[in-house]
């Protein structure tokens, strides 16, 4: 090998330059949050999906019930945690690479486009298409939701990542894709809906492709059999850990999993606003929502349930609302629509504000900016065929959405096509300046103004302003960083002074912080917004149980249980009340309760312990 033929082969290219700066942003990020109190997750999803990896470490994996949750993720930190040791700074390493990874599928994909745009090529040259799409690329490492869900415990960088890899593959190809490509592309599909199933929303692109791109074989029909065929078998290899497992060991009839009816009650519910609202009964975060929605189902039923009733229990009720409100469900549908090019930031998790507020991310671009500025691309490249596909992958994202809510993480695979559409678009307007264009220009400006008009129109509702600050406040709680805490539910609290959780939050911070007449304050306002509230009975009752009220304690006590019989704290409690005023006959039955549930917890022994010397 010559010298010449050595450079060329070796030659770092701008995708390496690309791949090297997004994985350093995306370490820097990381290593902020090892700095952080953030890095080990205490509560929500992250916790979720931390908490089942280490039970399967613990060889917690065999189970008589279909998954209630997309088991992909968890079992693949629970194999990162066996080779690497436990510690969620690998994953976030592994997950910045293929963030880096999705950047320059973001350059390629840009270059595509541009390349096959005719009005482009006298202006954007090969070299100038090189800068425009490597910007476009670097755009996707300082989008700010990514940088946030690129280090945590979260799989929306995997499935961002191969969502794009499919459309690039699908893109770059002249051909139809063959039997052996669609098989692959189905397994890539298959493997990550188990941990995502909105990927299966990309199933008809594929399709599309198979049946819309000309073939290299005579005969065409039996070339697109042969590639649909491969497609479904790839899909049931991949999905198959879930579907075996549900169908011969759980012996329940559950393709992936089963919280499919719950996701669709929550989306298509009188309360719905097109976000992730609980209904009454269920409370936030997805371990506990699930918990929730099991229970109230068989509750309903009256006795224990399949996992597949459970689901089917929860889409009756969401069909039964459509079918009996439909017009108020088709102004929900448009709601969702709206929520889902909103500039507005419906994070669930409030991470992205979480992270930046502690300096672990970057300022950056938002998503409001990226798809005011991806709309004229989108209608001015639609003549571009590449530009078509592009445009096909996010409306199939979209419609994966519309049946249940719009979240940040959740419309965040469709940012690298806008990103797309977003450099090119900006690309015809420099060349419609250039080289007078005024039609052109003028075309885009005023398709600029009204996707600016539509995606900044205003949130008016102030529950939904309040929730970042009300998470970020609870988390901040769970730190011990009680300033931060105080600061952020005030805020919470002005926007929704009527909302039972922010003072029920603010009621914790008081108890935190040693201010029993405060919380109590706060925990009798919970009440009044929601009689129910399983927690503020709670707190009540260890307030009064603190100060000997014990009549006051029992009732709380006795008020909690009757929302749940299966809270062995609550019933421990009761049980230490029970025995303070003398009844030991109480207190017997409810620590007998208490120890079926947590059969182990040292508190519970013990105090079996003293009823038993007091029988005595």
């Amino acid at each position: 090998m010559n010298i010449r033929a050595f450079i060329d082969r070796y030659y770092l290219r701008p995708a390496h330059y690309l791949f090297a700066a997004v994985v350093l942003v995306r370490v820097i990020a990381l290593v902020h949050l090892s700095a952080s109190p953030f890095l080990l997750p205490s509560a929500g999803d992250m916790h979720f999906y931390d908490s089942w990896a280490q039970r399967i470490l613990r060889g917690e994996m065999a189970s008589h019930l279909a998954f209630y949750g997309l088991p992909g993720y968890a079992y693949l930190l629970a194999l990162i945690y066996k080779i690497c040791g436990y510690g969620p700074f690998v994953p976030g390493l592994i997950q910045a690479l293929l963030d880096a990874g999705t950047a320059v599928l973001i350059y390629r994909l840009t270059s595509l486009v541009l390349a096959a745009d005719t009005r482009a090529r006298s202006t954007t040259a090969t070299q100038a298409r090189e800068v425009i799409a490597w910007l476009a690329g670097l755009a996707w490492a300082f989008f700010v939701p990514a940088q946030a869900y690129s280090v945590i415990l979260m799989p929306t960088a995997w499935v961002v990542f191969v969502f794009w890899l499919i459309v690039w593959r699908v893109v770059e190809k002249k051909q139809a894709p063959a039997a052996r490509e669609s098989l692959l592309l189905g397994l890539l599909i298959g493997v990550t809906a188990t941990a995502v199933a909105t990927i299966l929303f990309l199933i008809p692109l594929i399709i599309a492709a198979v049946f819309a791109k000309p073939r290299k074989i005579d005969n065409r029909k039996r070339g697109i059999l042969a590639a649909i065929l491969a497609l479904l078998l790839g899909i049931s290899a991949g999905t198959s850990p879930c579907w075996i497992h549900n169908y011969f060991i759980a012996r329940d009839p559950v393709f992936l999993s089963a919280h499919s009816g719950i996701n669709l009650w929550i989306g298509n519910n009188p309360d719905a606003n097109g976000y992730p609202k609980f209904p009454p009964g269920l409370r936030a975060g997805q371990a506990a929502m699930l918990e929730d929605s099991i229970r109230a189902a068989e509750s309903a039923a009256g006795h224990p349930l399949k996992r597949a009733d459970v689901s089917r229990f929860w889409s009756a009720k969401a069909n039964d609302y459509v079918a009996g409100h439909f017009s108020d469900w088709l102004r929900l549908l448009a709601r969702k629509f709206r929520n889902f090019w909103s500039a507005f930031q419906y994070d669930d998790l409030s991470i992205i504000t979480v992270l930046h507020d502690e300096g672990v991310i970057f300022p950056g671009i938002y998503f409001g900016l990226v798809a005011a500025l991806a709309f004229p691309g989108m209608v001015l490249q639609w003549r571009n065929s590449a530009a078509r596909w592009i445009a096909l992958a996010i409306l199939l994202q979209l419609c994966a959405l519309l049946p249940v809510f719009v979240t940040e993480r959740y419309r965040l695979p469709i940012v690298p096509g806008l990103l797309v559409f977003a450099a090119t678009g900006l690309s015809i307007l420099y060349e419609s300046i250039t080289h007078p264009k005024k039609r052109t220009a003028f075309t885009y400006f005023a398709l600029l103004l009204a996707a600016t008009l539509f995606v900044s129109w205003p949130q008016r509702d102030r529950a939904l302003w309040a929730l970042d600050a009300y998470n970020s406040g609870r988390q901040a709680l769970e730190s011990n960083n009680y300033a931060a805490a105080e600061r952020k539910l005030l805020l919470a609290y002005a926007y929704v002074p009527d909302n039972a959780e922010t003072n029920f939050a603010l009621g914790n911070l008081h108890l935190a912080q040693k201010q029993p007449d405060a919380a109590s304050a706060f925990y009798r306002e919970t009440l009044h917004f929601d009689p129910h509230h399983k927690g503020a009975l709670n707190n009540l009752g260890v307030i009064a149980l603190e100060a000997r009220d014990l009549p006051a304690a029992r009732l709380y006590f006795t008020s909690a249980l009757a929302q749940d019989r299966h809270d062995a704290k609550t019933l421990f409690l009761l049980a230490k009340t029970a025995a303070a005023q003398g009844d030991l006959a109480t207190a017997q039955r409810a620590i007998s309760e208490a120890l079926k549930i947590a059969p182990t917890q040292r508190e519970f022994l013990e105090l079996e312990k003293e009823l038993a010397a007091h029988r005595q």
